[in-house]
């Protein structure tokens, strides 16, 4: 490792009104070297590197790249100062070519300069062993080709200093290590590598050393190689947390919910879904993986009548619910869970308070044109302490909470109905690493109860200790369902991707 040091922060303050982002944080990058920068949602993590790639300004302290103190006062002074940023969400125009992308927004003429381009491009993909088609339209491109696009264009611009805001959380196994290759080539080229995430697997397989962050300030900087995973996570959550995930087996399971060749398009009547069979039995974790867009949130829909099936039919208990409204299915005694990805739009009301959110469903059901206050009171304190919501009081705004809070208490509604059926899609996203193992402990007391659980998720890792099966979509398709105990990650991925397996691998 080069002992450069490429970026030095010190004492850097944000805040955005009375919330303090980051406050007196110290930050050391030498150049050849990869450094994690972990924390859980909410941390500070991404707001102190925009500040390093220039989109927000500190409050106070200084920041210095290859010992010189500079000031950006927009990302292009950042770029100058050789700063590539990759985001979570890419930045590409899809209809134009991967050396349209990258040479977009830059001085010169954009119509003449095509070959010596197309070189350029060959030449960085050669140096640091990234594969790109500069000639590829990127809708065309898979979602890692669309990474690789991105650092190429860092590295066009002349970028020696890599910040990557947590870039797996859309790839396949396969994709996270062609991408970890990658970044080793970058730091053996010398260059500077910082990345973003809250994944600990991922920190001790790829990092140097790692600074944690906890509530906006920097706790420490270790050496990965001396550093235990435990003592990570005490680090992150300032306290021990037990991370095992039971997995127990129920007892007579017997089909609940039978989904058989369902087909769905989307508003461009193009399939989001094509075909898809399986079934979910009670006292089971179903889970369903994929990369994103890859027809989870279509499923979920259609389940809870949110959206219409083109084809096929979803049998619940026996009888078929395609066609049938949210409220038709719950007039037939069908009692489904059903925890939306977009939860302020679709399953909570922000304006209304906590009590209010939790007995939206029981409206309905309640005879005259009042509910009776009392007991919905008495619910939303029970719910609160039960899942540790952080909040005011119970007459809190949702919209006022953190993410995390806000899917608890979407969370703590749904299975409050003793559904037969729970549908989670992304139920731990925004949720620190203790609320998380709470909900997966939840979700197992719902399928001890004989409940059938369908967990969409995106950590493959949790997905496997989690789930007695998994069902695996890719554009639509279902490409495999595996037992996880018979799989390997790498596996599931070659699925995730389109590919299939050789070997039987308990498909049911």
């Amino acid at each position: 490792m080069q002992d450069k040091v490429a970026i030095e922060m010190k004492d850097i303050s944000k805040a955005f009104g009375a919330v303090k982002a980051n406050e007196n944080i110290n930050l050391s990058v030498l150049n050849g070297e990869i450094h994690a920068l972990l924390g859980e949602n909410g941390a500070g993590k991404s707001t102190l590197m925009n500040m390093l790639s220039g989109i927000y300004n500190p409050d106070g302290g200084t920041i210095s790249i290859y010992g010189r103190e500079v000031k950006f006062n927009s990302p292009k002074d950042s770029i100058r100062m050789g700063i590539g940023m990759i985001h979570q969400h890419f930045k590409l125009v899809d209809v134009l070519t991967a050396k349209e992308n990258i040479v977009i927004g830059q001085k010169g003429n954009f119509f003449t300069r095509g070959k010596e381009l197309s070189r350029k491009v060959r030449e960085i993909s050669d140096r640091y062993g990234l594969d790109i088609n500069p000639d590829k339209k990127v809708y065309e491109m898979s979602v890692g080709e669309k990474q690789t696009l991105e650092i190429i264009k860092v590295l066009y611009r002349g970028a020696k200093i890599l910040i990557l805001d947590e870039p797996t959380a859309v790839l396949t196994p396969q994709e996270i290590k062609r991408l970890f290759q990658i970044l080793r080539n970058m730091k053996e080229e010398g260059c500077a590598v910082v990345i973003i995430t809250h994944k600990l697997n991922e920190v001790m397989e790829i990092s140097d050393r790692v600074t944690v962050l906890r509530k906006g300030n920097s706790i420490g900087t270790v050496e990965t190689s001396k550093v235990e995973v435990s003592n990570l996570i005490e680090m992150m959550v300032g306290k021990k947390v037990d991370l095992a995930i039971k997995k127990e087996t129920f007892a007579n399971p017997k089909p609940l919910l039978d989904v058989d060749n369902l087909s769905v398009l989307d508003k461009e009547k193009k399939p989001a879904l094509d075909q898809v069979s399986f079934t979910l039995n009670s006292g089971e974790i179903l889970g369903v993986a994929g990369v994103a867009g890859s027809g989870q949130k279509e499923l979920c829909e259609t389940i809870a009548g949110l959206i219409h099936a083109d084809k096929g039919r979803i049998f619940f208990e026996g009888g078929n619910i395609v066609g049938k409204t949210p409220r038709d299915i719950i007039r037939l005694g069908i009692r489904m869970g059903f925890i939306p990805e977009d939860r302020l739009g679709m399953g909570l009301v922000g304006s209304m308070d906590i009590v209010h959110n939790l007995i939206l469903k029981d409206y309905q059901s309640q005879p005259g044109i009042f509910l009776k206050r009392g007991p919905c009171v008495e619910k939303a304190n029970k719910i609160v302490s039960r899942l540790d919501i952080s909040t005011p009081d119970i007459y809190t705004p949702v919209k006022r909470l953190s993410g995390g809070n806000i899917q608890k208490v979407l969370l703590g509604r749904e299975i409050d109905a003793a559904p037969k059926v729970l549908i989670t899609a992304y139920a731990v996203r925004g949720l620190d690493i203790g609320a998380s193992y709470k909900i997966y402990d939840l979700l197992n007391e719902q399928k001890a109860r004989g409940v059938g659980v369908l967990f969409i998720g995106e950590d493959i890792d949790v997905l496997m200790d989690l789930c007695d099966r998994i069902v695996v979509l890719c554009g639509g398709k279902l490409t495999g369902i595996v037992d996880p105990g018979q799989v390997t990650k790498e596996e599931i991925g070659l699925l995730m991707a389109g590919g299939t397996l050789e070997k039987e691998v308990g498909q049911a």
